[in-house]
């Protein structure tokens, strides 16, 4: 998959191109140097509908190449190297969104299944329930 970066492009832009190929996985952004398996503080974080040329170093118009098993270490030097952007991934688990700098040397495929995985773990048991038709007797004990 490709991702444009440009300066008129917006964070939110570039996590929706991404999230179509992992859906389980986000890149968020951030006001700080990139440093290989650190995680960034949260109040560094860009808000989403801010621009990239806003946001990074290198203002050089391209395209980012990603494939499913690139590690996740090498696509945040990629964007850092490339564009100058100080970017993490972060995975899904339940809920909430977790930093994966401990698992960076993790490939993106790795990263969405376990997302998908721990996502599925969580189910609503209510949601659950609304979705079992009690009505149909077969389905009765």
């Amino acid at each position: 998959m490709e991702i444009l970066i440009s300066d008129s492009r917006t964070i939110s832009e570039v996590q929706r191109d991404f999230g179509k190929e992992f859906p389980f996985l986000k890149l968020e952004f951030f006001d700080a140097p990139y440093k290989e398996e650190k995680a960034l503080p949260k109040s560094k974080m860009f808000t989403h509908d801010r621009k990239l040329s806003l946001c990074r170093k290198k203002h050089i118009d391209g395209k980012l190449e990603i494939v499913k098993d690139e590690k996740v270490k090498d696509l945040e030097m990629q964007l850092w190297k490339t564009f100058g952007l100080s970017a993490q991934v972060f995975r899904k688990s339940g809920n909430l969104w977790i930093e994966t700098s401990l698992t960076d040397s993790w490939t993106l495929e790795q990263q969405n299944r376990e997302g998908l995985e721990m996502s599925s773990a969580h189910k609503n048991p209510y949601k659950e329930a609304e979705e079992t038709d009690l009505t149909d007797r077969d389905k009765w004990e």
